[in-house]
């Protein structure tokens, strides 16, 4: 019996349900992924004990000399695959990332431009229902109507007439690469900086598998926990002018003392990053998201944008007269799990939508390949044809089962091998 089972044992029994569910579904949540074992070992590291304020070598606290070595460790890792001229991992979220960013460069009450939530932002980008919506004046941009793809001209004329003191560029739900170049163009002739979130793509970025923002911003954010495969946190990189002011935004602007355990899961997940799997890892997650939407597309589904450059398909569910509620609920009972999602000019609320984000670096993390996503693509079709046909839901289920024994977790790790 563990320490945890006997102390506390319905902590235990949560946390042992959560790796059964992990183990027998199949993690569709293009935000999620499946950290490695060291990783885990690291989060539950004895560095969860350390306070260690300030920065490494400069701490308000004693006794901090091992600290300075993990955080020292993720701060080089991070600008080596980066190649950024800074680098600070203090960010408790990609949320607070954000805000420490925006916070470096400009102050409450300025002008933001970001992208609308609607069209595929993130809360943080703007939106008022967020701090960020909230303290800025917030302006927002979308994608075009005929092929959901961002609105270049909209952003540059949003910036003229507006003079944003920010633009953010970045999104949570968009598949297509993005023109951190052109956003740059139109951030020097308004004067803004640009802030850019690249928290789904960081490893396709870090792989060269999407352009860089890191030549063309003056701040980049980024958490850990998606394709970069590490710790749930995050991090912000900046131009050396930036440097201080960044520093000085995270603490004491923002947090007290940092998460060490997490600081320190975060240099091992970026040394993983560094290392030769990496590459083709990323590679697979990208052509894994290209087979996913192939084979919907096979199945007559509508896809914003038409299809992926990324890891991330958005499957508008209009026309099938289905809402991303509905959608979500239905593959949950067949072992599927994604995430219901708003798709650009969706009537539904935010908490019922109209569409579905689907995502491939879990399963990639898995072992799945080009024919195991073709698969999924038709189980979804199925279950979708007949949302409320529980005995489809049933025996799609099994199928799922089988293909979760044969691809366990933590077996076969594609960055690690």
């Amino acid at each position: 019996m563990s320490d945890l089972e006997h102390r506390d044992p319905a902590i235990f029994e949560a946390i042992a349900a959560e790796r059964r569910r992990q183990m027998t579904t199949l993690e569709l949540i293009a935000s999620e992924n499946f950290v490695s074992d060291a990783v885990l070992e690291a989060m539950g590291s004895v560095m969860t004990n350390k306070y260690a304020e300030g920065l490494p070598g400069r701490r308000y606290y004693g006794g901090c000399e091992f600290v300075d070595v993990a955080e020292t460790l993720a701060i080089e890792r991070l600008k080596q695959l980066f190649a950024a001229d800074h680098a600070n991992v203090q960010s408790h979220s990609g949320a607070s990332a954000n805000l420490a960013a925006y916070l470096a460069v400009s102050k409450p009450g300025d002008v933001l431009l970001g992208m609308s939530l609607a069209h595929g932002g993130h809360l943080t980008h703007g939106h008022p229902v967020s701090y960020t919506g909230q303290l800025w004046r917030s302006v927002q941009y979308g994608v075009r109507a005929e092929d959901g793809r961002i609105d270049y001209e909209q952003v540059a004329s949003l910036a003229r007439q507006h003079r944003p003191r920010i633009i953010v560029a970045g999104a949570s739900a968009y598949p297509r690469i993005i023109d951190f170049e052109r956003f740059s163009v139109i951030a020097r002739e308004v004067g803004a900086a640009l802030v850019v979130d690249m928290a789904h793509i960081a490893g396709l970025v870090a792989t060269g598998l999407h352009p860089s923002p890191v030549p063309h911003a003056d701040l980049v954010t980024s958490t850990t926990h998606k394709t970069l495969r590490g710790p749930r946190g995050g991090f912000v990189l900046c131009r050396r002018e930036h440097a201080e002011k960044l520093d000085k935004s995270v603490f004491p602007g923002l947090q007290g003392g940092p998460l060490m355990h997490v600081i320190a899961a975060k240099a091992v997940c970026l040394g993983e990053a560094l290392g030769k799997g990496f590459g083709a890892y990323q590679r697979r997650v990208v052509e894994n998201a290209r087979a996913l939407a192939a084979g919907l597309l096979e199945h007559d589904f509508d896809l914003v944008s038409g299809g992926t450059d990324n890891h991330l398909v958005l499957v508008d569910l209009r026309r099938r007269g289905l809402t991303g509620k509905v959608a979500e609920e239905a593959l949950q009972r067949a072992r599927i799990t994604v995430n219901k999602n708003a798709v650009p000019n969706d009537p539904q609320k935010p908490w019922v939508t109209s569409g579905i984000r689907i995502g491939s670096p879990a399963l990639t993390t898995r072992g799945f390949g080009d024919a195991e996503m073709r698969r999924i693509a038709d189980w979804i079709a199925q279950v979708l044809e007949r949302p409320d046909d529980a005995e489809r839901a049933r025996a799609i289920e099994r199928e799922v089962l089988e293909l979760c024994a044969r691809y366990p977790l933590f077996a076969r790790d594609p960055v690690l091998r």
